[in-house]
């Protein structure tokens, strides 16, 4: 069936071929599937969702599989396809003068930043899994990254959607307006719902210019409370033009030094570390002595204990990759317990002492490691033990963490995913947090487009 729609060498059936399709990044995840559909085009993905509907089969569609929550994974039933959207990877328009892009949904993140920065354009969407992940998964996931700051989540990134609907339909809506008061703005279903209620195929993009100067500085803190001043005087002091602002833990860094290899940067022992850039015109000599500025009297005023401020490109690259692989060096030390909340950016000094305070208290042997997007509130709050081989052990205390964990952030007006998704993983956490208006809303809008229950199933709801 498949065979006539994609090809028979598009359709994966052997252990071997699947394999990569059926488990999730971290490891945590390991499903069953009765095939990977790989489609080349819109018409196929809508021919390949018709054939599962009539058949009853359930769709797991498939990015790059760089999810955090295990939702590009099928469960252990091994009753569904997993259509994976790789091959899709066609980019169909630039437009400079209207500051878009038309992209298909498997086109990698990194590779669309290339291509509009080719075409004097920026694309914002920034994130460590950018050389893998594909822009329909950070669609469906309304991925963040470093750049939400100045620029906005994947939805704020977008103009339009193509979508093929659970019924086999294709709904076009690529219109790279900035004005469209025509009723209901439908992509912003499709965006964040985890293929839940379509897949979606293409997608138009905003870009902006590119920034003519950029400083970037890692600078070396005492605690999450001096973080939070000093992104106010720096936004004060800069405005939009602060891009980026991240916070790091001297253990999220310490993990980075230890299994990344590489010459790293020399920076500062401290409890914290903030990671900042601004982007703005003029040149980068003049922006780097304006953000020099700051710093000194920051320095003066005993604000920060020491700076380093990049004056190249590359010396902002080994910056970044301090940041940039804590993730892949907490894959390296072995499992942990990852929350990815958001809060009020005022209450971030409140919650991670409280947070850390309640942990240390239950669990003696905890280690946390801490970071994140200071600037819009978001943060990745992770725990496991000092002895790494005890942490598929300490796993089985998730619900006790996450309990002190998610009841504080609600406490404090926050969210339990701020862009990592809720897939399986926080499933039933959801149902905590979320009012049961709410959810029954969600599940309203899922009958009505998905009545069969196919798409991506046991994921969000």
């Amino acid at each position: 069936m498949f065979a006539d729609i994609v090809g028979t060498e598009q359709v994966l059936t052997s252990a071997a071929a699947m394999s990569a399709h059926l488990t999730d990044w971290r490891g945590r995840y390991r499903g069953a599937a009765i095939c990977v559909v790989r489609p080349r085009t819109t018409a196929a993905v809508a021919a390949v969702v018709r054939a599962c509907a009539q058949a009853g089969v359930p769709m797991v569609p498939q990015g790059g599989n760089t999810s955090l929550c295990g939702a590009a994974t099928p469960d252990a039933g091994g009753r569904a396809v997993v259509v994976s959207l790789s091959r899709m990877n066609r980019l169909r328009a630039i437009d400079p003068a209207n500051n878009t892009m038309t992209a298909e949904a498997g086109c990698v993140l990194q590779t669309l930043q290339e291509a509009a920065a080719e075409a004097g354009r920026l694309l914002p969407l920034s994130l460590a899994a950018e050389g893998s992940c594909q822009i329909g998964g950070n669609l469906s996931t309304n991925a963040g990254g470093v750049q939400v700051l100045r620029y906005g989540n994947a939805r704020e990134l977008t103009l339009g959607l193509e979508v093929v609907l659970p019924s086999g339909e294709i709904w076009d809506g690529l219109r790279g307006l900035r004005k469209d008061n025509t009723g209901y703005d439908l992509k912003h279903l499709f965006i964040g719902a985890e293929g839940t209620l379509g897949i979606i195929t293409a997608a138009v993009l905003k870009l902006f210019p590119l920034p003519l100067a950029v400083a970037t500085a890692w600078l070396a803190i005492e605690s999450p409370a001096v973080a939070v001043r000093l992104l106010g005087e720096l936004q004060a002091r800069f405005g939009p033009a602060l891009t980026a602002c991240e916070l790091v833990s001297d253990v999220a860094l310490g993990l980075v030094r230890r299994h990344i290899p590489g010459a790293h940067p020399a920076v500062s022992a401290s409890p914290w570390h903030l990671l900042i850039e601004i982007c703005g015109g003029g040149n980068d000599g003049a922006l780097r002595d304006e953000l020099g500025l700051l710093l000194a009297e920051s320095l003066d005023c005993g604000s920060i204990k020491d700076a380093v401020l990049a004056h190249s490109g590359e010396q902002a690259k080994r910056l970044w990759a301090l940041r940039e692989n804590i993730g892949e060096a907490q894959k390296i030390e072995g499992l942990s317990i990852k929350h990815d909340v958001s809060l009020p950016i005022s209450r971030l000094p409140e919650f991670v002492e409280r947070a850390d305070r309640a942990l240390a208290t239950a669990f003696p042997e905890i280690r946390i490691v801490t970071f994140g997007h200071l600037g819009d509130g978001n943060l990745h709050y992770n725990q496991s033990t000092s002895a790494a081989g005890e942490n598929a052990a300490f796993l089985a205390a998730q619900p006790k963490v996450n309990r002190i964990v998610h009841d504080l952030v609600h406490e404090l007006s926050g969210s339990i995913s701020a862009e990592h998704g809720i897939g399986q993983l926080k499933r039933e956490e959801l149902l905590r947090y979320k009012s049961p208006v709410e959810i029954e809303m969600m599940r309203a809008i899922k009958r009505v487009l998905d009545p069969q229950g196919l798409m991506n199933p046991g994921k969000v709801l």
